[in-house]
């Protein structure tokens, strides 16, 4: 099910097969945001950190001042923050609807998804200035130039096209088997083992 933009992924969801296990990647869902001959990145949009709320994140990193955190608009009040993969994992990425852009700072992956990577983001959020959808992450998952294509064809990963609702408006519980409803799979029914001929 190998099929895109000239035979690369970006802005297409990867669904991690059973037989990954290793390196929390198990029933991952990542939004593939950049694929070429370079290798690939992507955010992991289904697995939140238990330990690390939004607003705590914002305290940290000094963008509000920890009596304000109660005055969150909204959106911000019920972000969480998501593990997005192992590398990089102090970094933070926001993966966005393309309503906001930052000038130098914003990678438009397509007519409706964006992903930038500064503090401004996450004060605009904050404020109440920002996108209408966002996920934030921590960490990205990153492959060198054809690991994520060898994966693919050892039957580690599925591939399918991605929507906003499934990004930003089902809940991360739901994610993994919604991705795979899209290419009309049943979890249940998936298997660890690959076919041989």
């Amino acid at each position: 099910m190998f099929s895109a933009r000239n035979g690369y992924l970006d802005g297409q969801l990867l669904i991690a097969m059973p037989g990954i296990e290793e390196s929390g990647f198990a029933r991952s869902v990542v939004y593939l945001c950049a694929h070429s001959e370079d290798g690939a990145m992507g955010l992991i949009i289904n697995k939140p950190m238990a330990h690390l709320s939004f607003r705590d994140l914002l305290v940290q990193l000094d963008i509000i001042p920890d009596d304000e955190a109660i005055r969150l608009p909204a959106p911000a009040g019920t972000m969480r923050v998501h593990r997005g993969g192992p590398v990089e994992t102090g970094r933070g990425f926001v993966l966005h609807s393309s309503d906001y852009h930052l000038e130098n700072s914003t990678l438009p992956i397509n007519d409706e998804i964006s992903l930038t990577a500064t503090l401004e983001i996450l004060k605009a959020i904050a404020d109440g200035r920002g996108p209408d959808h966002a996920i934030l992450a921590l960490g990205y998952a990153g492959w060198a130039p054809g690991q994520l294509e060898s994966e693919i064809q050892a039957n580690g990963w599925l591939n399918c096209d991605a929507d906003p609702a499934l990004l930003f408006e089902t809940d991360l519980d739901e994610r993994y088997g919604r991705a795979l409803a899209k290419l009309g799979i049943d979890p249940a029914l998936l298997s660890t083992e690959s076919g041989h001929a």
